[in-house]
């Protein structure tokens, strides 16, 4: 096991005196290419390139001598720091800490980014790290190869945003390029590299709320109390779909999340995709009504969230939407449901009018392997100043679970 291991922070300014210390009691120095070309990297020293993390803890437990490890930016802030801390390693680890890619991104580009979403992408989490970025005004992507600008932008296909992208920070070879997302599948860009995703629209306060921003990333003083909102927050009146109660019962079935891509079919005002879109997710609200959408993104907009609206008649239009997570189908029947279902979402939430309507829709879900269940939902508004009924509604709640997909 090695003596010591410390942890070199590097984000191109003159090492610092400890770093240097560390260097030249080094036997052992792990890094990227040009983290071992530095001149105070020791001659006698034994240098490994930095590729898996993982694999090179190994060796460096395996080393009887003292070690120093590079890593771009911070290596405390999604760096190699959390892995040589793996129990099964046995490391006790030093950090000399750098001003952080993300920070050095955002201070090229001028901006501030406590208010920013941060996420990191590679192949397994691309798809997560886009929904993030269709859902926020604000992110920072920390990207890997094949996970890249030219994959962000194509899948934010059909979502217009701005890209910062920040190539080779540090090194004589940084570069800022500033271009709209569609564009970016057409240059081939050089590792490692940020981008800053920004644009969308910015709605009002609607809580109230004003004063210096007091938490990273999204503010939840900017987010009104309360999973749903009442039908006067929308404008009016609601469809027989969208009372508060069933949309509650909806939003708890499906619990959509940071990272997460829901479909809203048959958005209807928008009050359920609005809702999931408060809670973080990235919401495509689709509708066949050019009134129904239009009243959705009027909705979305006075909120401040972000919806990708789509009009044209399900289960068709359906066939060239990004896979989705959760799903809601607000109106379409069974035909939608199954469409949906064969798309395998983790999750899909329907609601039906009668029992044999419910019988129908719970059958194909079923068939398509999601575990079913299925609850009466009756409500009664009362009047509070004379305990009289005003308003009574009645609808079948189904939710389908695939079990393969459950985390």
């Amino acid at each position: 096991m090695a003596d010591r291991v410390t942890v070199i922070g590097w984000d191109g300014s003159p090492l610092t005196a400890a770093a240097r210390s560390a260097l030249a009691a080094a036997t052992l120095v792990a890094g990227a290419p040009h983290h071992l070309s530095l001149p105070e990297v020791p001659e006698r020293a034994e240098r490994i390139r930095l590729g898996s993390v993982a694999l090179a803890a190994r060796r460096i437990a395996g080393h009887r001598g003292t070690a120093v490890v590079f890593a771009d930016g911070d290596p405390g802030f999604f760096g190699v720091v959390r892995t040589l801390h793996a129990p099964e390693f046995g490391l006790e680890v030093e950090v000399v800490p750098a001003v952080s890619s993300v920070a050095a991104a955002f201070a090229r580009a001028g901006m501030p980014w406590d208010d920013a979403q941060v996420v990191v992408a590679h192949r397994r989490t691309l798809r997560r790290a886009v929904n993030v970025c269709r859902a926020h005004t604000k992110v920072a992507v920390l990207t890997s190869p094949g996970a890249g600008p030219a994959e962000l932008g194509l899948l934010m296909e059909g979502v217009h945003r701005t890209f910062v992208i920040c190539e080779e920070l540090g090194t004589e070879h940084e570069q800022v390029t500033v271009l709209t997302s569609d564009k970016a599948a057409d240059r081939t860009w050089r590792d490692p590299n940020v981008v800053i995703v920004m644009g969308g629209p910015v709605g009002p306060n609607v809580t109230g709320v004003t004063g210096e921003s007091w938490i990273a990333g999204r503010d939840p003083s900017a987010v009104a109390r309360g999973w749903t909102l009442p039908a006067e927050a929308y404008g009016g009146e609601l469809g027989e779909g969208e009372t508060d109660l069933l949309r509650a019962a909806q939003l708890a079935r499906l619990g959509p999340r940071v990272g997460d891509l829901v479909w809203d079919i048959g958005c209807g005002s928008g009050a359920f995709a609005i809702e999931a879109a408060r809670a973080g997710a990235a919401v495509i609200a689709v509708d066949r009504d050019t009134q129904a959408c239009t009243r959705t993104d009027s909705a979305a907009r006075s909120f401040g969230v972000h919806l990708q609206i789509v009009q044209g008649e399900a289960p068709h239009i359906l066939e060239n939407l990004p896979e989705p997570d959760v799903v809601r189908v607000g109106a379409g029947g069974v035909a939608v449901v199954s469409a949906v279902a064969d798309r395998r979402p983790q999750r899909i939430v329907a609601h039906a009018a009668t029992r044999d309507e419910a019988e129908l829709v719970g059958r194909d879900l079923t068939e398509h392997g999601y575990h079913v269940e299925c609850a009466l939902l009756q409500s009664v508004e009362l009047d509070t100043r004379a305990w009289t009924e005003t308003e009574r509604s009645v609808a079948f709640l189904l939710s389908g679970l695939l079990p393969e997909r459950v985390s």
